[in-house]
């Protein structure tokens, strides 16, 4: 039996077997990592995109030998992360799509930080369609959402910076409000500059403890404006960093390049500048801001409620990190 055939049949064994799969597997390089302080299982394989249910005997089986009391974390040990499987279970994604396949590892290597605006007891801008009301932060969540989970099907490690459990994905028009987000467990502050440092903060906490090349952080907010004025999809880079300026472009292009070829006659006015946000400034992670469109505008909603743009949108700023991540990576 050939050594791949080995590896085939040994992966589908018992956990209890579990150091058989790393033997046949040497040549394979493991996953490896420290705590954070504080850290327990249950966090550690959360932060590295391994659902606890899933992967926690497999978890203490390879590392029993670095365990403390009651199975804790040590300190200043670096823990072995079981494999992941081709297909995982990401509950934030709501039942409907909860099951990730990885489908190829043209981003391995890759890390995501994704942070959609406001949330908690923010709602950020509210847009009126009729009788409903598009709270910002629930449409830009929609989206993160799917986003993560197309890049976390090519491979990518993604880290969902804000959460709520409830949501998931929704294929609705009209997105119910609720405050349940948290930065990944945290209470959203209602003050903006403490919302801003919260988020910022648990970035540059994830960007330590990360140690790929390729390491962006992507924030998602909806624009508002008079009712009457339409826009584009715009970006926005920090002044000092040539490679989120890179990508700026990069995702600004993917975007006109789309529209051509969707709707060739329409036109793309989207545009990349740099500005001095906060959360740009502040955080460590090469970042591009981008403003999804005008939440008062009548056209621009129909980028938003409806299920098929939200996906496209998805898509699309998927298609551009993978062409820079690429481009990065091009000469190694």
């Amino acid at each position: 039996m050939s050594q791949i055939k080995v590896f085939l049949f040994v992966s589908t064994l018992a956990i209890t077997s579990f150091c058989h799969l790393i033997m046949a597997q040497k040549s394979v390089p493991l996953d490896k990592d420290k705590p954070l302080k504080g850290e327990g299982i249950y966090s550690f394989l959360t932060r590295h995109n391994r659902l606890p249910s899933e992967y926690m005997e497999a978890f203490i089986d390879i590392n029993k030998d670095k365990l403390g009391k009651n199975n804790n974390l040590l300190a200043n040990y670096e823990y072995v992360l079981p494999p992941l499987t081709n297909e995982k279970t990401i509950p934030l994604f709501g039942p409907d799509h909860e099951k990730v396949t990885i489908q190829s590892n043209e981003l391995k290597g890759a890390v995501i930080y994704l942070v959609n605006g406001h949330g908690g007891p923010d709602p950020g801008a509210i847009g009126i369609y009729g009788d409903h009301h598009l709270h910002e932060d629930e449409y830009a969540y929609d989206i993160s959402l799917r986003l993560a989970k197309n890049l976390m099907e090519r491979g990518a490690k993604v880290h969902i910076i804000i959460q709520d459990p409830s949501d998931g994905i929704r294929k609705d028009k009209f997105l119910s409000n609720s405050n349940n987000e948290t930065c990944m467990g945290e209470p959203i502050p209602l003050d903006q500059i403490a919302r801003l440092k919260q988020r910022t903060v648990k970035i540059n906490e994830l960007y330590a403890k990360d140690t790929e090349a390729y390491r962006r952080s992507i924030i998602i907010h909806l624009d508002s404006r008079s009712k009457r004025k339409q826009i584009d999809v715009f970006f926005y880079h920090h002044l000092n960093s040539s490679k989120g300026a890179h990508l700026a472009k990069v995702l600004r292009q993917t975007c006109e390049n789309n529209y051509k070829k969707h709707q060739p006659y329409r036109g793309f006015s989207g545009t990349v500048s740099n500005r001095n946000l906060y959360i740009l400034r502040k955080t460590k992670p090469v970042s591009v801001f981008i403003e999804l469109g005008n939440i008062q505008n009548y056209r621009d909603q129909q980028r938003f409620i409806l299920e098929n743009n939200r996906q496209a949108l998805a898509n699309w700023i998927t298609e551009g990190i993978k062409k820079d991540f690429n481009h990065y990576n091009k000469n190694k």
